[in-house]
């Protein structure tokens, strides 16, 4: 057994994403067949307390739209040209002792997150990325800004294909292991999908330092008061 989330789009939560965890049968293994299971495992689990359907976002997904969401099919336009989401992802840390290793734009995904001096540069400290710092809190910020950059140019398709008429009620990805990782393609997602529906996600995506801001206000507002929650600040 192992308990993966999905994650639902919700302007109501802390940081707009509801997050819901299920015990299933899990199948190990590296084969598409085995990832496929545990993707049916999480769904029917998810169904039977009444979230149905679900987008899988990720290369082990079977709709089209699920693995184009991937994070390893995406890319940022970024100062360096445009480059993988992974490789802006890693190549942005700043360490303790070194960083930002903006070399790693240039490479494969695989290849930059395997760097080891990605081991080896001391404790996390920041990101930075065209002149733009990222603090570590909120938690996902850097990741979900990389994420709904590289997936905004595409914003009316993607209204259509994932979100026409609510047709999700949430995401998940299944190589996501929340006792591993904070980033997750599927949460950032449904913030999309969030802001979308909220009619923030054009004010959200103005400018770095205003998306910092903005994550950071909601998130606060809605833990201090949740009563308040449906008064959106920007």
């Amino acid at each position: 057994m192992a308990e993966r989330p999905i994650f639902i789009p919700s302007v109501d939560s802390p940081g707009f994403v509801k997050v819901v965890s299920f015990d299933i049968p899990f199948a190990t293994g590296f084969a598409p067949v085995q990832k496929q299971k545990n993707v049916r495992s999480l769904h029917a689990a998810a169904a039977h307390d009444g979230y149905s359907p679900l987008l899988e976002i990720s290369s082990k997904s079977q709709e089209k739209a699920g693995r184009h969401l991937s994070a390893f099919h995406l890319k940022v336009d970024t100062a360096s040209g445009l480059i993988p989401l992974e490789n802006a992802f890693q190549g942005s840390k700043v360490f303790e002792h070194g960083g930002p290793y903006i070399d790693l734009y240039q490479t494969d995904p695989r290849s930059a997150k395997r760097d080891p001096r990605l081991k080896d540069s001391g404790r996390l400290v920041a990101f930075e990325l065209d002149g733009n710092e990222f603090p570590l809190q909120p938690s996902t910020v850097f990741y979900d800004w990389l994420y709904l950059n590289a997936i905004y140019p595409h914003r009316e398709w993607l209204r259509e294909r994932i979100d026409g008429s609510m047709r999700y009620a949430g995401y998940t990805d299944i190589e996501f292991n929340p006792n591993k990782s904070i980033n997750c393609q599927a949460k950032s997602c449904a913030l999309f999908v969030s802001l979308t529906r909220a009619g923030l996600l054009d004010k959200a995506m103005n400018s770095a330092e205003g998306f910092i801001a903005f994550m950071s206000e909601q998130i606060q507002l809605r833990r201090s008061q949740p009563e308040r929650a449906n008064q959106l600040h920007f």
